[in-house]
C-alpha cells in the first residue's frame, strides 16, 4: 500500500495544475492520460479507480495494448494513465528498473494489484485481469470439486451459482465471463476455475481443447442439503452476448401456463429467437400433463420455452388429437401441430428444428447489429434505457458542472443553487439526468435559481463531504438554510413540483382574515396550486405559542410536498366560528372538490400534526397509479379497485362516492385503475384471471391478511346496492375468491435496487397512522411496474 505525503509547498504550487488537469481529464476520459508523477498522486486523491504504467524515458511508447484498453475499461469508471517518471524525484513506483515492467492498479492512493507486464499481453488480458482483480470478493476462484461442492452447499435455498471454466486467465473468454459478471456479482455467485480435471468431474465430456465452459446451478430453490443443485450446460461459446442471454433464460419461469391462443403468445424464448413449446392438457389430466412438462422443459432449458396450455378453459381452434404445438421464433410462421407419444419425441423436435446447432459456428455481431436486434433482455430496464440511449447528446450547458475547487464559491454565491450528485457509470444517475435536465428546460430564466451537478466519479471528495452515500441526489441550497434533500420520485413533474413549492416560505404566516381566506379558495399563490391538491391552514390564538411552534416544525417537514400557512392575529376566532371548529385547527382546502374540512387539532405535537395531514390529505377514492400504490399499500386495508379502460364515469363515481360517504368501506382503500394511463393493471388483470375479464371490473384485493381476490360478479351493475350485498356475502363467506396470491417476498439484489420501498418516499404520507416518520427518505426511479407482474 502506497503511503505517499506531499508537503504544504508543493500543495500550493501545484494547485491550479491540478485543477485545470482535472477538468481536462473529465473532457477526455475515455482516453488513456499521459501525466507527471505529481499530476498521478493528484488525481489519486479523488477516490477514483486507475490502472497505472509508470515510465523511466519520456520518449518510451505507451504500450498500444493499453491504449486500447483505455476506453473499454472507462466504461466500467476505471481510467488508464501512463506516468512520465523522468526528470523526476525518486518514488516507489519509478526508482527501480523492474518496477518498470508492471502495471499498477489503484482505487483511489490505496495500490490493489501490481501486473506484471507479460500478463497484460493484448486487450482481453488486460480487462480481464484488472475486473477479475476489482472483483475478487464477488467471484470464487476453485481448484477443486470439493471446493465447488463447499460452495454449492452454502449457496443452497439462497442464490444461483454460475461455475465458469476458462482454459487460461486472460483470454477473451475470461474477459467476457469478467465482464458480466460486473453486471451480474451481486445476483448469482460466480466460481471461477481453470481445471479440466474439475470440470471433467462436474459432467462435461468434451475434449481438451474446449477454452470455456459455463454451467448454470439452479441452488436458490434448494433447501434440503443433501439434494444436489440441478445443472444447466451453456452450449454456445462464452461471449459476453451469449453468456447474458443465457442468464436470461435461466431467469425466465421454467413453465408457464397460459389460455390463450398460441399465435398471439409471445414469450423471452421468441424474443430471443428460440421457439416455444406448448403442450395441451384438460382439466381430468392436468396434474399428469403439468409433470410431463415440467420434465420437459428441465430437458430444454435453454433451448426452448415451455408453455401448458389448458385446452378446456378456452374456444382455441386447434385440430382433434393434437397434444403439442411447436411455435418458431420467426414472425408470420405459423404455427405446427403435433401428436407425439412421449417425452423423447418432444425434446427431438426441438433439437431436429433448432435454429442454431451445437456444431455450427455462432454469428459474432457488431455493436449496431446487437441494438437492431432489440432482443429487450437488458436486466433492469433503467439499464436498458441508459444502454439505448448512450448516443444521445444532452443539452448538459444548461446545468453548469461543480468541481472542488468551484462547489463552495458557487454555492455561497447564488441565492437558491440546485445540485445534482450523480455518477457517470451509474445507470440510475444517467437516467435521471435527462429528467433533471427536462426540469432545467422548463424553468429556465426564472430568477434566483442555479441549476448544478457534481460527477461524484470525478469529485469524489465533494460528495463525501456533502454526505453523499448514494446515488444520484438532489440538495437545494438556500442562503442562509440548511440544504433541502429531494425525497421523491426521480421523474421531471416530481422534482419539478418540488423545487416549484420550494420557492415560497412554508408555512406561509398569513396575516389578515382576508389573506386567510384568498389562501383557502386558492388565490394566493394560484400558479402553485396546481401543484398542491391540498392547502393547509393552520388556526391559533395568539397566545397558543407551543401549538403554533409544532405547527411550524410539522409545516417544516412537509416544504415542497404540500401547502402550509398559519393564522394568529387577535381576530383568528372569526374563522375558527366561520368554520365551526375549535382553536386550535386546521382547516384543509381541496381545491379540486371547492371543498374546506376542519379538524381539531387537540394536544397534538409536530409529529401528530404531520399524520393528521398526511391522513386528511389522502382522497377518498382515489386512482391508483405507479406513483401512489405504496402510500395505499402502507394503510394495512384490503384495496377494492375498479379497473376500467379508460377515465372514470360519473355514474361509477357517484355510486362508489355514496358508499364511501355512507361509511360503508371504513375497513377498505376504495379506488380506481385507469388501463390506459397504467397498463400494468393488464398484466395484474390476467394473474388474476388467466385472462383480460371484460371492463369495468370491482376487485376486492386482501394482500396483507390471506392474500386472496374476489371479483364482483359480472352480470350484476355496479351500483351501491349491489356492491354492498357482495361486499356482505364475501364477509359471511357465501361468496368465494377467485385466487389467492403465494405467500412470497420478493428481495432485490441490494437495499439500492429496493424501488418499491424507496418509492414511499415519492412524497411525505407514507406513514398515516402508527408508522414512525423517517426524516431523510431516498427514492430512485422504478423501472416499469410491469417487471413485478409475476408477483402480483
Amino acid at each position: 500500500m502506497m503511503a505517499f505525503r506531499l508537503s504544504i509547498w508543493i500543495y500550493s504550487i501545484f494547485f491550479m495544475l491540478i485543477c485545470v488537469f482535472s477538468r481536462s481529464i473529465a473532457k477526455n476520459r475515455n482516453t488513456l492520460m499521459e501525466l507527471s508523477l505529481q499530476e498521478h498522486f493528484s488525481i489519486l486523491q479523488t477516490g477514483k479507480t486507475s490502472l497505472v504504467y509508470f515510465s523511466q524515458d519520456d520518449i518510451m511508447v505507451f504500450p498500444e495494448e493499453l491504449k486500447k484498453a483505455a476506453e473499454p475499461l472507462h466504461n466500467y469508471g476505471i481510467s488508464v494513465a501512463k506516468v512520465n517518471c523522468a526528470n523526476e524525484e525518486t518514488s516507489r513506483y519509478c526508482g527501480k528498473e523492474n518496477d518498470l515492467t508492471k502495471a499498477y492498479l489503484f482505487r483511489g492512493n490505496i495500490l490493489l494489484r501490481e501486473f506484471p507486464m507479460d500478463a497484460l499481453f493484448d486487450v482481453n488480458a488486460i480487462i480481464a485481469n484488472v475486473l477479475f482483480a476489482l472483483l475478487f470478493n464477488e467471484i470464487k476462484y476453485i481448484n477443486s470439486l470439493e471446493d465447488f461442492e463447499n460452495i454449492e452447499n452454502a449457496m443452497k435455498g439462497k442464490t444461483n451459482i454460475a461455475l465458469i471454466y476458462v482454459k487460461a486467465i486472460g483470454t477473451p473468454e475470461h474477459r467476457a465471463v469478467m465482464e458480466t459478471a460486473f453486471v451480474y456479482g451481486t445476483t448469482y455467485q460466480f466460481v471461477l476455475t481453470t481445471e479440466t480435471a474439475l470440470l471433467e468431474r462436474i459432467g462435461r465430456v468434451e475434449n481438451s481443447d474446449i477454452s470455456g465452459s459455463l454451467f448454470f446451478f439452479h441452488c436458490k430453490l434448494v433447501l434440503d442439503l443433501t439434494q444436489k443443485c440441478q445443472k444447466t450446460l451453456l452450449e454456445q461459446p462464452l461471449t459476453v452476448l451469449n453468456i447474458h442471454r443465457f442468464l436470461k433464460l435461466m431467469d425466465a419461469p421454467l413453465l408457464t401456463e397460459i389460455t390463450e391462443d398460441p399465435e398471439k403468445v409471445s414469450t423471452i424464448h421468441l424474443q430471443l429467437g428460440l421457439p416455444l413449446i406448448f403442450i395441451l392438457s384438460q382439466q381430468n389430466t392436468y396434474e399428469a400433463d403439468k409433470k410431463t412438462a415440467e420434465t420437459v422443459a428441465w430437458h430444454l432449458l435453454g433451448k426452448a420455452g415451455v408453455t401448458l396450455l389448458l385446452k378446456d378453459s378456452t374456444d382455441l381452434n386447434i385440430p382433434t388429437h393434437t397434444n403439442v404445438i411447436f411455435k418458431r421464433a420467426k414472425e408470420g410462421v405459423p404455427v405446427d401441430f403435433f401428436f407425439l407419444h412421449d417425452i423423447d419425441s418432444i425434446i427431438s423436435l426441438v433439437e431436429n428444428n433448432a435454429p442454431i446447432q451445437n456444431n455450427e459456428p455462432v454469428k459474432e455481431y457488431e455493436e449496431d447489429e446487437i441494438e437492431a436486434l432489440n432482443l429487450d433482455v437488458q436486466d433492469d430496464q433503467v439499464v436498458e434505457t441508459v444502454y439505448r440511449d448512450r448516443k444521445r447528446k444532452l443539452p448538459l450547458e444548461l446545468i453548469i458542472e461543480l468541481t472542488e475547487e468551484t462547489f463552495n464559491s458557487t454555492i455561497k454565491s447564488t441565492s437558491s443553487s440546485i445540485v445534482l450528485f450523480y455518477a457517470n457509470w451509474e445507470a440510475v444517475s444517467l437516467a435521471f439526468l435527462q429528467s433533471y435536465i427536462d426540469v432545467a428546460i422548463k424553468l429556465k430564466g426564472t430568477s434566483n435559481i442555479l441549476f448544478t451537478r457534481v460527477n461524484c466519479g470525478d469529485w469524489s471528495n465533494v460528495c463525501t463531504k456533502q454526505n453523499i452515500i448514494e446515488y444520484p441526489v438532489i440538495k437545494i441550497y438556500k442562503e442562509g438554510e440548511k440544504p433541502v434533500i429531494y425525497t421523491g420520485m426521480l421523474e421531471t413533474e416530481y422534482l419539478l413540483k418540488f423545487i416549484r413549492l420550494n420557492r415560497i416560505s412554508c408555512p406561509l404566516k398569513i396575516m389578515s382574515i382576508k389573506e386567510a381566506e384568498e389562501y383557502l379558495n386558492g388565490e394566493l399563490h394560484k400558479e402553485l396550486t396546481s401543484y398542491s391538491s391540498v392547502s393547509i391552514l393552520g388556526i391559533f390564538s395568539s397566545n397558543m405559542t407551543k401549538e403554533k411552534e409544532n405547527f411550524i416544525e410539522a409545516g417544516n417537514s412537509l416544504k415542497g410536498y404540500v401547502i402550509t400557512g398559519f393564522y394568529s392575529e387577535e381576530d383568528a376566532l372569526r374563522l375558527s366560528k366561520k368554520y365551526a371548529v375549535t382553536l386550535p385547527a386546521l382547516l384543509l382546502s381541496r381545491h379540486k372538490e371547492g371543498k374546506i374540512d376542519s379538524i381539531l387539532l387537540s394536544n397534538s405535537d409536530a409529529s401528530d400534526i404531520v399524520k393528521i395531514i398526511k391522513s386528511a390529505s389522502l382522497e377518498i377514492f382515489p386512482e391508483i397509479t405507479v406513483e401512489n400504490l405504496p402510500i395505499y399499500l402502507s394503510l394495512q386495508k384490503p384495496l377494492l379497485i375498479l379497473f376500467r379502460d379508460g377515465n372514470l364515469n360519473h355514474k361509477d363515481e357517484k355510486e362508489m362516492l355514496s358508499l364511501v360517504k355512507q361509511k360503508h368501506l371504513e375497513t377498505f382503500i376504495p379506488c380506481w385503475l385507469n388501463l390506459k394511463t397504467t397498463p400494468v393493471g393488464r398484466g395484474i388483470l390476467k394473474a388474476y384471471f388467466k385472462h383480460l375479464p371484460p371492463l369495468p371490473l370491482l376487485v376486492l384485493v386482501d394482500l396483507h391478511s390471506r392474500g386472496q381476490v374476489s371479483a364482483f360478479p359480472l352480470d350484476q351493475t355496479i351500483n351501491e346496492k349491489n356492491v354492498l350485498l357482495w361486499l356482505q356475502k364475501l364477509e359471511s363467506g357465501l361468496e368465494n375468491h377467485i385466487t389467492t396470491l403465494p405467500n412470497e417476498e420478493w428481495k432485490p439484489p441490494l437495499p439500492a435496487y429496493n424501488f418499491l420501498r424507496r418509492m414511499d418516499a415519492t412524497n411525505p404520507f407514507k406513514e398515516i397512522t402508527g408508522f414512525p416518520t423517517q426524516n431523510s427518505l431516498r427514492c430512485a426511479k422504478t423501472t416499469d411496474l410491469q417487471q413485478h407482474n409475476k408477483g402480483h
